[in-house]
């Protein structure tokens, strides 16, 4: 059963953090307000003193309070959300890409923490920690037995503090002490390689603050080794992150000042377009990544044939960069359909240490498309494996999420759902059922083995069909992978 919940744990990360969210940061919050509905709050009022007076042991009035607000705003859908002290440090570290730690890598292996890989010139990576490493004890703390959330918030902590880990290496036969001195660690969504000569992978897992700026030079390392015949931008399993850098992203491939995104809600300015040009991507002013790997690939990204790999995972930003390309027709989208996270959360402060996302608004590809609750459906099909689809019938989309948005076309929430809209949901119900079935058998014949090759690797199906795209081999297309049809929500 341990064995199972791993894995499915593991199929599962894409979509789950396909939740993440496209946010934008704003400073201010409204000032003006509708007439209060004056009778609810009354009752409102007349509950929490209800609480106060009457529940079986005295309750903290800040909890309640504050617990009341969270309840309110995660009511609407599963995106908006009530940021108290913590989770609002922890969204902002998400976004920045920078936090305190030790600097790897994690995921669980028979109930301990596997070192995936110690991330460059971290502490961890300081102190000799490999890939494959397993993390016994963390202090005075044994890992067997802890979620991989709760192991992590062991490892992080405040700058210039230490931490010992107790590490079992599998391939010396051994286990040591380590001591790490705990610092601020900054992560790396992009990675590149060339694949072979004149031909690019380059994965972008996030956007973050540093994002746009670290695929702008990991682009220019990439040119310098030789001109490029081809790129394979890889968002699979990219659950998200800043509009602003979707934008950026995309203003690399695209001419410039053509539509990126557009997005519509209640307020003034969540009508708004946002074109390949910096003034709709430089939050801050200052030097533009993008411009200056233009120049410097002389204009090379705007010409180079492009394939853009996407899977269920792919959600919320990373779908924005695909809609664009797939729009302006700048590339091939290989894979499988999106996520389906087609709205837009903006961020705002509501004290030093508290915060709000809130819905503001669904965007739309170029095309005046929206992907919400339907995704990005690819140019070509392909399986993630030459054995098929083997899991993704596991990974959770935004239609399957309580209280998800409709994408604004769709038939009214309350509708019933069609007889031809059932029986799908019936066969993804059975899908999901055939894929756990074998998802037990292959666990139990290779215990702790990937189940799908790593992405980037030379056993990497999908990017094999990527670069054969980019030469004009044949594809294997998908025989099994079809559009998932539009759904109709229910109360």
């Amino acid at each position: 059963m341990n064995q199972k919940l791993k894995i499915v744990g593991w199929v599962a990360a894409g979509a789950v953090a396909g939740a993440l969210t496209t946010v934008q940061l704003q400073a201010v919050a409204r000032g003006s307000l509708a007439p209060l509905p004056l009778e609810e709050l009354q009752q409102l009022a007349a509950v929490f003193g209800m609480v106060k007076t009457d529940y079986v042991e005295p309750v903290d009035e800040k909890k309640l309070i504050s617990e009341a607000i969270s309840g309110m705003v995660s009511s609407l859908d599963p995106h908006s959300q009530y940021f108290d002290k913590k989770s609002f440090k922890e969204f902002r570290e998400g976004t920045s890409g920078r936090f305190v730690g030790v600097g790897i890598e994690i995921t669980m292996e028979d109930g301990v923490v596997k070192v995936v890989s110690p991330i460059e010139d971290s502490p961890a990576f300081r102190a000799g920690l490999k890939s494959g490493d397993l993390i016994t004890k963390i202090d005075d703390t044994a890992v067997k037995g802890l979620s991989i959330n709760d192991a992590v918030k062991l490892m992080r902590g405040e700058p210039r503090t230490k931490v010992l880990l107790t590490i079992f290496r599998k391939d010396e036969n051994r286990s040591f002490p380590v001591t790490i001195t705990r610092e601020e660690i900054k992560t790396q969504s992009v990675k590149s390689k060339l694949v072979e000569p004149g031909y690019a992978w380059v994965r972008v897992s996030q956007f973050q603050d540093r994002t746009v700026e670290d695929f702008a030079r990991k682009v220019e390392e990439l040119y310098k080794a030789g001109p490029l015949k081809g790129l394979v931008l890889d968002l699979r399993n990219d659950p998200g992150g800043l509009l602003d850098a979707a934008v950026a992203l995309s203003a690399a491939f695209l001419p410039e000042n053509v539509t990126v995104v557009s997005t519509n809600g209640q307020l003034a300015d969540s009508k708004f377009t946002y074109t390949a040009n910096p003034q709709h991507y430089l939050r801050r002013g200052g030097p533009d990544p993008i411009a200056r790997l233009t120049k410097a690939t002389n204009g090379a990204l705007k010409n180079v044939p492009l394939v853009v790999l996407v899977n269920e995972g792919s959600a919320s930003a990373s779908e924005i960069v695909a809609g664009a390309l797939q729009d302006h027709k700048r590339g091939t989208i290989l894979g499988s359909q999106t996520f389906g996270k087609g709205s837009v959360q903006t961020v705002r402060p509501l004290g030093p240490d508290t915060g709000l996302k809130l819905t503001t608004a669904r965007y739309y590809t170029p095309a005046g498309k929206s992907i919400q609750a339907k995704g990005i459906v690819p140019d070509v099909m392909v399986d993630e494996t030459p054995e098929g689809n083997v899991f993704a019938a596991l990974r959770t989309r935004e239609a399957d999420l309580t209280k998800h948005l409709t994408n604004g076309e769709e038939a009214k929430a309350g509708e019933p759902m069609t007889d031809a809209q059932r029986a799908a949901e019936q066969q993804r119900d059975q899908e999901r059922e055939q894929a756990r079935k074998r998802l037990e058998e292959e666990s139990k014949k290779n215990p702790g083995q990937r189940l799908v090759p790593e992405f980037g690797s030379d056993k990497d199906f999908q990017l094999q069909q990527a670069l054969n795209k980019l030469k004009g081999r044949p594809v294997l297309v998908s025989k099994t992978l079809t559009e998932r049809p539009e759904e109709k929500k229910e109360n």
